[in-house]
């Protein structure tokens, strides 16, 4: 999406039709903080991929929320 304007149309496109129906978009995949931007950019409403995190166990990831939430 970052550098072909094609998909990029395609995001706008999924965005916009899914905003319409009333329904959450969820970005996957984003490896790059210009991926992150322009997805922010597009109202996108929620994000996740290699950038935050690559995949971890489930006992990891409750361990990273309570440390994120100070619990």
């Amino acid at each position: 999406m970052v550098s072909d304007k094609d998909s990029e149309n395609i995001v706008d496109t999924v965005i916009s039709l899914a905003k319409s129906l009333g329904l959450k978009t969820i970005a996957e995949g984003v490896e790059t903080e210009q991926q992150l931007g322009l997805f922010k950019l597009k109202l996108c409403d929620e994000i996740q991929g290699y950038y935050f995190s690559k995949p971890i166990p489930a006992d990891e990831f409750i361990a990273l929320v309570k440390k994120g939430f100070g619990v």
